[in-house]
Order: structure tokens, then C-alpha cells, then sequence
């Protein structure tokens, strides 16, 4: 085991880090960190394998958490590889979820804040025999939600 590791954060690549940092405030409840991010140079090209990579962005606080909590950092490159969307059963990161009082609310509140519905909402019971609401949303960049609630 790796000695001292801890969670500290989920990065997320955003076509607009400011439009999605609001999105996941307002929706969310998540809270922005400062200072603002806006990191360039070698250390950073080194860093990430990128040429003359550049990136701008903001880590946000995750509700529930604390101030000690760890963050989902929100950042935009100046410039994008391709990619396939995102997609809930792709290997590799798939989806942040968040535990709500109504799953139908948190879905119809962020489909009228731009995301979009994957699937339905449905109830089933757990291997360990709890009972749990959820579903799958979208941001407005594509990123996969769920939303949960445990009864």
C-alpha cells in the first residue's frame, strides 16, 4: 500500500471552465476554491506530455465535504484533443454522483440547465439488501451524472 495516499481530487477537461464551474455551483451546490487556476510553461508541457499546453480553470469543493474535503478540478486546455463522449459503460472514468433528496428533481433541475437524460429513473435493492433511487444525467459539456437516494 502506498503510504499517506489520500483523496484529494477528480479532474474534469471542460470546453468552458467557467460556463461548467457555474453549472456545478448552481446545480450542485459545489464551491469554487481560489485562486483560479492559469498554468503555462515547461513545467507544465513536461508535466503533461503536452506542446505548449496552457490551462485555465478552478478547483470546486464538493458538497458535503467540508473545507477539507476534496475538490473536482475544473479546468480548460487552450487547445483539445478528439475524443469519443463520454459514456456510462466505456472502461475508465465514467461518471461523479452525488447523493440528493429527490433524484427526480436533481434530473428535471439539470435538464433545464442544459444536461441531458440517459435512461430512466429507477429503484432496485443492493447485494447488501438497501433500497437506492437513482439515474444517470448529463452536464451541458457531456460529462455523466448520477444522481442517488437511499432509503
Amino acid at each position: 500500500m502506498i503510504e499517506g495516499a489520500r483523496y484529494v481530487h477528480t479532474n474534469l477537461i471542460a470546453r468552458d471552465w467557467q460556463v461548467l464551474a457555474r453549472f456545478y455551483e448552481t446545480q450542485l451546490g459545489c464551491v469554487r476554491v481560489p485562486p483560479e487556476r492559469d498554468y503555462a510553461g515547461p513545467e507544465l508541457e513536461a508535466g503533461t506530455g503536452v506542446p505548449n499546453a496552457a490551462l485555465r480553470g478552478v478547483h470546486m469543493r464538493l458538497p458535503g465535504h467540508g473545507a477539507n474535503g476534496p475538490t473536482l478540478e475544473i479546468f480548460s486546455y487552450s487547445r483539445f484533443a478528439d475524443g469519443p463522449a463520454p459514456a456510462v459503460n466505456r472502461p475508465g472514468f465514467a461518471h461523479i454522483a452525488f447523493v440528493v433528496a429527490s433524484v427526480s428533481d436533481a434530473r428535471r433541475e439539470v435538464l433545464a440547465a442544459g444536461g441531458t437524460a440517459v435512461g430512466d429513473i429507477v429503484s432496485m435493492t443492493t447485494a447488501a439488501g438497501a433500497r437506492v433511487t437513482w439515474c444517470y444525467v448529463t452536464d451541458p459539456e457531456g460529462n455523466v451524472i448520477e444522481f442517488q437516494s437511499w432509503e
